[in-house]
C-alpha cells in the first residue's frame, strides 16, 4: 500500500510569533524536519490530547480544499470559524487526482447534517442531496448511524477520506464495521488519514501509525502505542487498575 493521493506534506514556517501553534511539539517537529511522509493507504494520527494530531489533520483537509467543519469539497457552510492558520503553511505533495473525497469530523457531524437538510429545502436542488447519503435525514438517525451512513453511502472509492476521531460516534462493534468499510474502500483505490484514540481502528493491517507526543512525531508499531498498552492492561485486570485509580 502507498499514500496514493497525498504522499507527503511540506511545512513552511511563517506562523505569527504569538501563535499558540508554536507551543505544539508537532509544530516544533515540522519546523525541524520540514516534511511528513505517508507510505500507506491508511495512516493513523495517535497521541494524547493536546499533541496536535487533530490540528494537523484539519490543516491537511483544508489545504486539500475541504470545508473546515466537514463534508466534501463542495461544502462551503460555516457555523463557527475556529480552524487554525496551519493550513496556510503546509504544501501537499500529491501523486494522483482523487475522484472522490470527504472530511468527516465526529464533533461537527450535526452541522454537516443540518447543511444537507438546508440545501435540500431549497427548490434548486433536485434530486435531493440526501439520496447520496442513504435517503434518510442524518438528523433522523443516531450519531453513530449517521456517521456510518455517510461512510457506507457517500464514500464511493477512488477517494481521499480524512476522519477525525470516529470513535466519538461509534460503538466498538460499529468501529469493526468501519474497519470493514475502510478495507473495501482501500481496495477501491482510496486513501485514509485518521486521527483516533481507538485501539480497534489502529489494528488495521499494514496501516502506518504516527504517534504525536512531546518529542514530536514518530512511526510506531501497533502494540507499542500507549493506547494499546493501557487498554490491554485495563482489560487484563480491571480490578487492579481500578484499585490504583479509585482507592485512597
Amino acid at each position: 500500500m502507498s499514500g496514493k493521493y497525498i504522499s507527503s506534506i511540506l511545512f513552511e514556517d511563517g506562523l505569527s510569533r504569538s501563535s499558540y501553534l508554536r507551543e505544539l511539539p508537532m509544530i516544533k517537529y515540522l519546523s525541524k524536519e520540514k516534511t511528513l511522509s505517508f507510505s500507506s493507504s491508511v495512516t493513523f494520527f495517535v497521541g494524547e490530547n493536546g499533541t496536535g494530531k487533530s490540528t494537523l489533520l484539519e490543516a491537511i483537509a483544508l489545504a486539500y480544499g475541504f470545508n473546515p467543519e466537514g463534508g466534501s469539497r463542495n461544502f462551503s457552510f460555516s457555523t463557527n470559524d475556529t480552524h487554525s492558520e496551519l493550513f496556510r503553511h503546509i504544501t501537499l505533495v500529491k501523486r494522483e487526482y482523487a475522484k472522490d473525497g470527504f472530511f468527516l469530523r465526529a464533533e461537527s457531524l450535526y452541522n454537516v447534517a443540518t447543511n444537507i437538510d438546508d440545501m435540500d429545502n431549497q427548490p434548486a436542488f433536485a434530486p435531493p442531496i440526501i439520496n447520496g447519503y442513504g435517503g434518510v435525514s442524518l438528523h433522523n438517525q443516531s450519531h453513530g448511524e449517521s456517521f456510518l451512513a455517510i461512510v457506507q453511502n457517500r464514500f464511493r472509492g477512488n477517494g481521499l477520506y480524512i476522519l477525525d476521531e470516529p470513535e466519538a460516534a461509534l460503538s466498538p462493534m460499529r468501529l469493526m464495521t468501519l474497519l470493514s468499510e475502510i478495507s473495501f474502500l482501500v481496495k477501491e483505490n482510496s486513501q485514509f488519514i485518521i486521527a483516533t484514540h481507538s485501539p480497534i481502528l489502529m489494528a488495521f493491517p499494514d496501516a502506518d501509525i504516527l504517534e504525536f507526543s512531546q518529542d514530536g512525531i514518530k512511526k510506531v508499531d501497533y502494540r507499542e502505542t500507549e493506547h494499546y498498552q493501557i487498554t490491554k492492561r485495563f482489560l487484563d485486570n480491571p480490578e487492579k487498575m481500578l484499585h490504583y485509580l479509585l482507592d485512597d
